[in-house]
């Protein structure tokens, strides 16, 4: 997977195409990622003794990751990500700018 946790996306497909944020956790075997703030759902819970009210609780679900584009820290723009491997280190690279992640 070439997104890890922190790193600022761009969502590109569903309901919130076009906003950013930041990848709070990645799930490896269902390559999906959780943004905090985006693709929320409403869940209704029933009554219980941690809330004893009830009700609806909006809550963050992962998302696939091919519906996510990294954005690049240096050039600001959506990238696609390469590897560049140099004295046995692998490191990401944009594909615009050339530069390392």
């Amino acid at each position: 997977m070439k997104i890890k946790k922190k790193d600022k996306v761009r969502i590109i497909y569903g309901k919130d195409k076009g906003r950013e944020g930041k990848v709070e956790k990645i799930y490896r075997k269902t390559n999906r990622v959780l943004i905090l703030g985006m693709n929320i759902y409403k869940k209704h819970i029933k009554k219980s003794e941690k809330m004893p009210q009830g009700g609806t609780v909006e809550l963050p679900r992962p998302l696939d990751v091919s519906k996510v584009m990294l954005i690049c820290p240096k050039c600001a723009k959506s990238i696609r990500v390469s590897y560049l491997v140099e004295k046995k280190k692998k490191f990401r690279f944009c594909k615009k700018c050339k530069s390392k992640i």
